[in-house]
């Protein structure tokens, strides 16, 4: 962990649940935060570029990296060197596409690199969980790919699921942001057993027409009655959106983790459904970006 060493982790944005998949299914988006960790003497020294620079360039100590690496270091037994840490965002703050779960992992795999050491994804996602919370969404950034995951103790249990190429994610993000903490308490703490079993069934039909490549299938599997509906009065238009995402030919269209990005899937024109749901904002004077991103398939990269 000599002086000057510098590691370079790139970390894909997720989308979670995917309607139906509540706090089990993520996927993971080719749209990245790039961490760059150097060892100093002493000291920390942070820096940030792009989404959400001024805000995190105050944070300092409480950085979610260096928290990160910081536990890392822990865990391996070693004492913390000074880091000098540079953050180029890519992926916007407080819109439901895991900014958070990005400097988590990007914190670990950079200090574990420092440190010459490997570490597994089951410990990757151990030491993520406790400061990102949501398993939902750092393992798809951590593997790639659509995965479905669940709390089994301290461990994720986690596989990852065959995805069709065809599918291309649009994600329209609104100005508006939207805390994972407000989107919590907007939840009842109970649900309808009827809910439930809708969301089961649903939640399994979308993994089976994954695995199956039937796209046709995953507008009814992604339909959701446990989040979308109590979350839809904290993102105005949200359900009119969705409309718009459907009646332009997406697959599915979906809230994206606790919003406010909403997400849809396509085949095709996927640029046109974009435009045509970021409409319905502007109609209401909500400016929102469209992207439309590829899958990524690997997760974190180092470079």
């Amino acid at each position: 962990m000599g002086e000057g060493r510098r590691i370079r982790v790139r970390v894909p944005a997720s989308t979670a649940n995917l309607g139906s998949g509540f706090d089990v299914l993520g996927l993971a988006l080719g749209l990245y935060n790039t961490i760059e960790v150097e060892a100093i003497a002493q000291g920390v020294e942070l820096t940030v570029e792009g989404e959400g620079a001024e805000r995190l360039q105050k944070v300092g100590e409480r950085s979610l990296v260096l928290r990160a690496a910081r536990a890392t270091f822990d865990y391996l037994g070693l004492t913390p060197p000074g880091l000098k840490i540079h953050l180029k965002n890519a992926i916007p703050l407080k819109r439901g596409l895991g900014s958070s779960g990005t400097a988590c992992l990007g914190g670990i795999v950079a200090a574990a690199e420092l440190s010459g050491r490997s570490l597994s994804p089951e410990e990757i996602l151990r030491l993520a969980l406790p400061l990102e919370g949501h398993p939902d969404n750092i393992t798809p950034s951590l593997v790639g790919g659509l995965t479905a995951t669940c709390l089994s103790g301290a461990e994720v249990k986690y596989v990852k699921i065959p995805i069709p190429d065809a599918i291309k994610v649009v994600a329209v993000i609104p100005e508006m942001e939207l805390g994972t903490a407000e989107a919590r308490r907007a939840l009842p703490g109970q649900v309808p057993l009827a809910d439930a079993v809708h969301n089961v069934g649903r939640a399994a039909l979308l993994v089976a027409a994954m695995v199956a490549g039937d796209l046709s299938l995953l507008d009814e599997a992604t339909r959701d009655r446990l989040h979308q509906p109590y979350r839809a009065k904290l993102i105005p238009g949200m359900e009119e959106v969705l409309k718009a995402a459907r009646r332009a030919g997406a697959l599915a269209a979906f809230l994206s983790g606790a919003g406010s990005t909403v997400v849809a899937l396509a085949d095709r024109e996927a640029e046109t459904v974009g435009k045509e749901m970021a409409e319905v904002w502007a109609e209401s004077g909500m400016r929102a970006e469209v992207k439309v991103l590829a899958i990524e398939h690997e997760g974190v990269q180092l470079s």
